[in-house]
């Protein structure tokens, strides 16, 4: 039985004061979930979010990394680094870091190998464009991107690697794919894992949607038997919705 994962992706929100203030506020609502719960929160608000977390069930991740391991990469932060502070998270390859700061598949792919290396828990973001999606090439887009994104990747490790599909015109528009259409979608990112691993690791890979999820769509989303959580947005900025969207079932 795969675990339900809700991890919120903070982006370029949240000073440390009020990183502290928010997971303080959140800690009591989420302490007898049965999900695991993930804050991904900018690199100035990790050592205060990880002191804050101590003790608690929720878990700190970092929105990036570097593939190198050091160097002459001004403004960049390696994998071994976020260890170091006990970072045990990191959200790689977002279509905003692939729109913005031109990540390819073969970043992602440097950058899962050295998550790995340093035994961080990777989150791997796959998705299409809406004019990808209106040409119908949704699956093909989205397979080729799990199949780059783990290429040389070992059956050991890809059980630790957790998949996002997160359709980029869904992403902070308020759209949201119908529950089926996510479904389907990551159905097909798990058969493309199947092709590579075979089928009893594709069972084990968790993969989640992301994509406008809030508490009035995350049920119907995260009930379906392939989609194992969320990767939330706008959502994951305040306490109680957040907290909603953790406590689903309830």
């Amino acid at each position: 039985m795969r675990k339900k994962i809700i991890a919120g992706n903070w982006k370029m929100n949240m000073l440390p004061n009020e990183a502290i203030e928010f997971i303080q506020k959140l800690e009591p609502l989420v302490t007898d979930t049965n999900n695991e719960v993930i804050l991904c929160v900018p690199y100035t608000d990790l050592f205060y979010a990880l002191l804050t977390a101590q003790q608690t069930n929720i878990k700190i991740g970092a929105q990036n990394m570097h593939f190198e391991e050091k160097g002459a990469y001004t403004g960049e932060v390696s994998a071994e680094m976020l260890k170091s502070i006990n970072v045990e998270y990191v959200i790689i390859g977002h279509s905003e870091r692939r729109a913005y700061f031109a990540e390819t598949d073969e970043t992602v792919n440097k950058k899962l190998k050295s998550a790995l290396k340093h035994e961080l828990k990777p989150i791997v973001c796959v998705g299409e464009t809406l004019e990808s999606r209106e040409a119908g090439k949704t699956q093909k887009i989205i397979t080729t991107q799990t199949r780059l994104a783990l290429e040389g990747i070992n059956s050991e490790d890809v059980e630790k690697v957790i998949i996002a599909y997160e359709p980029i015109w869904a992403i902070g528009t308020g759209k949201t794919a119908t529950a089926e259409d996510a479904e389907e979608s990551i159905q097909a990112i798990r058969e493309e894992i199947k092709k590579i691993y075979g089928q009893e690791i594709s069972k084990r890979v968790i993969i989640l949607y992301g994509g406008s999820v809030k508490s009035s769509n995350c049920k119907e989303l995260f009930t379906m038997p392939d989609i194992d959580g969320g990767l939330v947005g706008g959502a994951s900025l305040e306490p109680i919705e957040f907290s909603k969207i953790v406590n689903y079932e309830k």
